[in-house]
């Protein structure tokens, strides 16, 4: 009984977290927000311990940061930080798709299609959230292909820190409808095993995210503007 009570506890902090990532990511928890636990734990329906091991997830995954008298925030990146992330998953991002362009099997570049096409049809019905969902697990798959463990977790780790800023990016229909046009390329490299074409196109790829969110950042269109007579 007991093994059956850690396993229901443990489901349930994985689904909590994964409920919050989704917040966080589509904004639904501005950046630089501190996460209200009372109000969490009602809109999730869950008791604080499920609520508290999540927010320990995101935290060690860069979505929360965990500060001295405040408690969880929702991460808040400035422009050099962001400078920085995106330089080195550039670098990471390039050595994934030329692994993963060399040792793909049949069967991943057929989860590949089949993802890149469920994503198609979400880019048609302007399902932006549906979208990015997919385009996450593809990212995912790629970097699985690889067959790096150590390059995917660190991978991982690094670009869940943007996560919520390049989700904001695809909002402008040119940069999506590229984006969309950079996704067929990735599947004709993996198809042909071109590492350095698939190497190109992620770099690519990434270098453009990079552009579109320093745009927005610069453009004061990430991050909320404090509101009169508010603190």
């Amino acid at each position: 009984m007991a093994e059956v009570i850690e396993i229901s506890r443990l489901a349930l902090h994985d689904q909590v977290a994964a409920r919050l990532r989704t917040m966080l990511v589509e904004g639904h928890i501005a950046p630089g927000a501190k996460l209200n636990e009372r109000e969490l734990c009602e809109q999730l329906r869950v008791s604080r311990t499920p609520l508290r091991e999540a927010i320990k997830l995101l935290a060690a995954e860069g979505l929360v940061d965990l500060l001295p008298n405040r408690g969880a925030v929702a991460v808040m990146l400035s422009e050099a930080d962001v400078q920085n992330t995106f330089e080195l998953l550039a670098v990471l991002e390039g050595m994934s798709g030329e692994l993963a362009a060399r040792r793909i099997t049949d069967a991943e570049l057929a989860e590949l299609r089949a993802l890149h096409y469920e994503m198609l049809a979400c880019h048609a019905r302007r399902d932006l959230s549906g979208y990015y969902r997919i385009n996450a697990r593809i990212h995912t798959a790629i970097n699985d292909a690889a067959k790096n463990p150590v390059l995917t977790s660190t991978y991982r780790a690094i670009n869940a820190r943007v996560q919520s800023l390049r989700f904001r990016t695809n909002q402008d229909e040119a940069k999506w409808k590229h984006a969309v046009a950079e996704h067929e390329r990735m599947i004709e490299a993996l198809a042909a095993h071109d590492a350095a074409a698939m190497r190109e196109v992620l770099v690519e790829h990434l270098n453009r995210k990079r552009d579109a969110v320093l745009a927005l950042l610069r453009a004061g269109e990430v991050y909320p503007k404090p509101q009169a007579g508010k603190r």
